[in-house]
């Protein structure tokens, strides 16, 4: 479901299933973590319905053909530290080769604004279409943030994939980054006032890794 040209719901009964199993705070760490990542390989194929191929030839057990492969290369995938990671095998599953940078940012908790503490890209990040990976989009002070400094490394092309966004943190982005395609697999209700999205699914991080 696209609700305009920058904001595509994937509405799909098996994505919704899947999360009333990762919203159930008795979920396990095993099963929250590989959820995380089958949604996010499924968001990873709608964020590329756009993606240009190239044609080869090849021979098959047959004969010989013309085919039409995707280049690995012009991608690379920004998981925003430590939760973003958490999404990154079911990505690095549909694009391999893709190349991978990470941002490190923190929550003050009395402002609620990220504070960065790390970042690195790979080489000619400019030339890639960046994808950016953070479970949930609350605020949108670690997205844009991270679009930031993306666009000032001189990146064009750059989608955010989230599995869970608040009003909120849409509207910031939007605001912000028009230019920036978001996909998720599910808008929430709103933020409580931690800036927690409710219902949401608790703290991403801390549920992927097992660390509460």
């Amino acid at each position: 479901m696209e609700i305009n040209k920058n904001v595509v719901v994937i509405d799909n009964p098996l994505i919704e299933h899947k999360l009333s199993i990762i919203r159930n705070k008795n979920t396990g760490t095993k099963e929250f973590r590989e959820i995380i990542g089958e949604i996010a390989c499924i968001l990873c194929y709608h964020a590329l319905s756009d993606a240009k191929l190239k044609e080869i030839e090849i021979e098959t057990p047959i004969c010989k053909t013309k085919v039409n492969i995707l280049d690995e290369d012009n991608y690379a995938f920004v998981p925003i530290l430590r939760a973003g990671t958490g999404m990154l095998n079911g990505l690095i599953s549909m694009i391999p080769n893709a190349k991978i940078g990470h941002i490190g940012l923190y929550r003050n908790e009395e402002t609620l604004e990220p504070t960065m503490y790390y970042y690195k890209m790979p080489k000619n990040i400019s030339k890639k279409e960046v994808i950016i990976l953070d479970p949930m989009l609350a605020t949108g002070g670690s997205a844009t943030d991270t679009i930031k400094m993306l666009k000032k490394d001189g990146v064009k092309k750059i989608k955010f994939l989230c599995i869970i966004a608040a009003p909120e943190g849409i509207e910031r982005l939007q605001k912000e980054y028009p230019d920036v395609k978001i996909f998720t697999s599910c808008i929430d209700e709103t933020l409580n006032e931690k800036g927690y999205i409710v219902p949401g699914l608790g703290d991403a991080g801390d549920r992927i890794f097992g660390t509460k």
